[in-house]
């Protein structure tokens, strides 16, 4: 018997950003890989995927990948990977689709993409590995947990989940496989962490259509809703409220237009014919016939509900009273600060905000809270734990959890990134680290923005740039005049002329006082004086790039 490897490569700190490993033998399965959102010290990126090192340096094991469900932080990393590198991925109907779309934009061809379905006692053979999902029920459709049979026994997988009593889609979690599934033993669970410090069960989502309908009925003007774009549940209940209220639906924004069309055509979003129209059609109509369903709930720059913040949408504008409702929680690193933006703008523009500050309850996280985990405990009854998909914090409460119901905390695994747990003879331990790194991509430059660029971001941002052209005689090495200082971003060139002036007179002063004028002489005094000169005399740190001129 080789023994299991279960490595985080990435997912257990940070809420997003999810890649888990087994590995037996010659043997290796990769379970979901998503992307990170970017927070506010990371100037330009992007978005953050996990690093691939170590499926790269064991391809030869890699026997396919396993996609528990449709959202960003789960399979938004897959077009990277599989630029890299082929591989059979496996997944429900819908995923499958949102991963073809993403492929497909991507521009990534030839990956083979098995369907299974978990309403049936379907098994997925990947290596050594027998996999058995079932349903649960998260903010998007055609979620699953795994129960997944190993050299060592049987695991369960389970990286979201709640129990909704009455869910949009009709999809509860699906108990009676569960018990059946866990009632041989199961030797480790790894399972969602992210609601473990909230009391209670997670409240129904259906709730949700009455509120929104209320607050739409107060419109007399246009209505734009936005949530997240995999957020199928969500737009159903919009769709509904629409419906009663005769208005039209138009999605607007990409992945809205697109996810909406694909859940469409599959079955999991219903809407009669002729309740859909496009942007062009509906732009025949007033404003009180109308909803749109909008991307952006998040203020991604760039976004259609960004844009049009900004007035900068091609075909839509926010007119005085046009009503926005926010149906998404800014959970995200960086989220809340650049919605936040755009909420602001819209009130500027007239509209009426119904956003997450407000506390209309609006949105239902598809976590399960304290009660939710304990339940999937006492159905799963595994020998030792693994808390996955949260952060430092939730990963502790998790772990008060497990000892609430009368578990021994030592069967608790509380991973950091790269962080193994090995399992072998019905005993599991914490087996080493491996080596990983954050991966930033900022436009298509992948992995070549470090800590380097990013401090040199902040520092433009913060401080702006100074640029110092200063000429010296190539023969005698004297300077010729005084260095010459052009700012962007720190002080406003043309009001503060003489200050630049004075500087670079001082600059010169200080550097004719050294007995070596050279090239590197120069540009090292020019960095340290003037950083110290601009701090004292206006607190301010701008970027320094001296460009020395030999004549």
């Amino acid at each position: 018997m080789s023994g299991l490897k279960f490595i985080a490569l990435s997912g257990t700190t940070a809420v997003n950003e999810n890649l888990y490993i087994y590995e037996s033998g010659n043997d290796m399965m990769v379970v979901d890989c998503g992307l990170g959102f970017p927070d506010s010290e990371k100037y330009g990126v992007d978005v953050v995927i996990p690093d691939f090192s170590y499926i790269l340096k064991n391809l030869s094991k890699l026997k396919g990948i396993l996609i528990s469900h449709g959202h960003e932080d789960h399979i938004g990393a897959l077009p990277f990977l599989l630029k890299e590198i082929k591989a059979e991925i496996y997944s429900t109907k819908l995923v499958a689709a949102f991963i073809e779309y993403k492929l497909k934009d991507a521009g990534v061809k030839g990956v083979k993409i098995n369907v299974f379905d978990p309403d049936k006692d379907d098994v997925v053979n990947i290596g050594v590995f027998q996999i058995r999902p079932f349903r649960v029920a998260h903010s998007v459709p055609d979620s699953v947990g795994y129960a997944i049979d190993t050299p060592e026994g049987r695991m369960f997988h389970v990286a979201e989940h709640k129990f909704e009593k009455d869910p949009v889609d009709g999809h509860r979690v699906d108990e009676q496989k569960t018990r059946r599934l866990a009632s041989k033993g199961v030797i480790a669970l790894a399972s969602d962490c992210l609601g473990s410090n909230k009391e209670g069960f997670t409240p129904s989502e259906k709730e949700i259509e009455s509120r929104i309908e209320a607050i739409a009925k107060k419109a007399n003007k246009a209505i734009f809703f936005t949530t997240i774009s995999s957020s199928i549940s969500r737009m159903q209940q919009a769709i509904n409220v629409a419906q009663k209220m005769k208005r039209k639906v138009v999605f607007v924004g990409r992945t809205v237009d697109t996810k909406a069309t694909i859940a469409h055509d599959l079955g999991y979003l219903n809407y009669p014919e002729g309740l859909v129209l496009s942007p062009r059609d509906a732009g025949r109509l007033s404003g009180n016939k109308k909803m749109y369903i909008i991307a952006g709930s998040y203020g991604q720059v760039g976004s259609a509900l960004q844009r049009i913040a900004e007035k900068d949408h091609r075909f839509l504008s926010i007119e005085k009273d046009d009503m926005v409702i926010f149906s998404s929680d800014p959970a995200p690193p960086g989220a809340k600060e650049t919605v936040d933006h755009v909420v602001d703008r819209l009130l500027e523009l007239g509209a009426d905000v119904h956003y997450y500050d407000l506390h209309e309850n609006l949105h239902v996280s598809g976590h399960g809270n304290q009660e939710d985990i304990k339940r999937l405990f006492g159905i799963v009854k595994p020998q030792y734990y693994i808390p996955i998909g949260g952060t430092i914090r939730h990963m502790k409460a998790y772990e008060k959890l497990v000892k609430s119901i009368g578990v021994r905390t030592d069967s608790v695994f509380e991973l950091k990134v790269g962080e193994v747990v090995e399992i072998s003879n019905g005993k599991a331990k914490k087996s080493g680290k491996i080596d990983v790194k954050e991966i930033l991509v900022d436009g298509l430059g992948i992995g070549d923005v470090g800590r380097v660029v990013l401090a040199d971001r902040k520092t433009l941002a913060k401080g702006g740039v100074v640029v110092v052209s200063i000429q010296i005689d190539k023969k005698n090495k004297n300077m010729l005049s005084n260095p010459e200082i052009t700012s962007r971003g720190f002080v406003f060139e043309k009001k503060d002329k003489a200050f630049l002036m004075d500087a670079g007179r001082k600059l010169r002063e200080e550097i004719e006082r050294s007995r070596r004028i050279n090239k590197a002489t120069i540009e090292k005094a020019t960095s340290k004086y003037l950083g110290r000169f601009f701090l004292d005399e206006i607190g301010r740190r701008p970027m320094i790039i001296p460009v020395v001129i030999e004549i």
